[in-house]
């Protein structure tokens, strides 16, 4: 199976591409390797691509890359011209839910005009199914928990979210019109080895080796439902393998928002867990062997304040089983955090 991972240099589609590799996909990988944050954190991952897979399987080109805009029409069709791939995997956005606020544009090319070329590409080449990031982040003002995939999720509270819900507004009616399988996976808060230096592990890690306060916004009550990157990339690719069906229960006098008479799915993923933000910091203190010094804010503009993931209907549909702890995911990232950095 040829499958394209786009923002195959990121966190998760590195990961993913991994795994595609070790099992015997052939993946094309895609990234614009802009300068939100270090490319050669970016570059990096792309060599640790080939590093974990065998010489045989990189001389026979099952992995290839190429540095693509996805907001650029003409290269997004060309690519699926070119690939033909079977199956693909969308992971490219424009993250961080803070930097929406201050640069709220920035959000519009890659996750709602990159995500159009994507799906276009995927309605004339005959992709037999779309997998792609949405986020924890649609639940926006929604106070229920755990955060289930029945609940509305019409109230986002920053542009990031609003644009994850929009792509999933967007694949159904790919779904809906071209008969397109498309699934979207909601992520919960995923951390892990070679994972972003904007999110909180790398940013707290540093400041506490370093000697700086690290800033703890909502005076530390936040919890997060921690997800470790192996969990997610298990129920990425378990998701991948099944692709999304008509639900022939679906009622339009009582639509399900997550399933419909369209082969269109939306999932969360997380750990089914939720940790408040100081246990957290307490754990990463705890394996770095270092007291950090915070310094304590008030909520953020944009933040929520708890998010936990109701995932039954993942377990339900392709028996997800997320398994790995906190504090063996802390150590798992820390070990990696000591020997990438310092």
């Amino acid at each position: 199976m040829k499958v394209l991972v786009t923002g195959v240099a990121g966190f998760i589609g590195m990961h993913a591409a991994i795994y595609l590799l070790k099992r015997g996909d052939d993946v094309v990988g895609i990234d614009i390797l802009n300068d939100y944050y270090d490319v050669s954190l970016k570059e990096d991952r792309l060599r640790h691509i080939k590093d974990e897979i065998s010489q045989a399987t990189v001389a026979a080109g099952a992995f290839r890359f190429k540095k693509i805009d996805m907001a650029n029409r003409a290269s997004m069709e060309q690519l699926f011209a070119d690939e033909k791939p079977d199956k693909v995997i969308n992971l490219a956005a424009q993250a961080g839910v803070r930097y929406s606020i201050e640069n709220p544009l920035a959000y519009v090319d890659s996750n709602l005009v990159g995500f159009a070329h994507v799906l276009e590409g995927c309605r004339h080449h005959d992709v037999r199914h779309l997998v792609y990031a949405s986020s924890s982040s649609v639940y926006g003002a929604n106070e229920s928990m755990p955060f289930s995939v029945q609940d509305s999720v019409d109230h986002p509270v920053s542009l990031y979210a609003a644009s994850k819900k929009a792509n999933e507004l967007m694949a159904h009616t790919y779904s809906h019109l071209y008969g397109l399988p498309t699934t979207g996976l909601r992520f919960f808060t995923v951390y892990g080895p070679w994972g972003r230096p904007d999110m909180s592990p790398v940013k707290f890690a540093r400041a506490i080796t370093e000697g700086r306060p690290i800033d703890v916004y909502n005076y530390g009550k936040h919890r997060r439902d921690f997800t470790y990157i192996d969990d997610i990339v298990e129920g990425l690719i378990a998701v991948l393998d099944k692709p999304a069906q008509p639900d022939t229960q679906w009622d339009a006098r009582t639509p399900s928002p997550a399933s419909s008479k369209a082969p269109w799915r939306v999932y969360n993923i997380g750990n089914h867990d939720t940790v408040e933000l100081l246990d957290y910091i307490r754990c990463i203190e705890q394996h770095l062997g270092i007291k950090a010094k915070m310094n304590m804010l008030p909520l953020q503009a944009g933040d929520v304040v708890a998010t936990y993931a109701d995932v039954d209907a993942l377990v339900a549909d392709v028996g997800y089983e997320p398994g790995t702890p906190l504090n063996q995911g802390i150590a798992k990232f820390i070990n990696w955090y000591n020997d990438y950095y310092r």
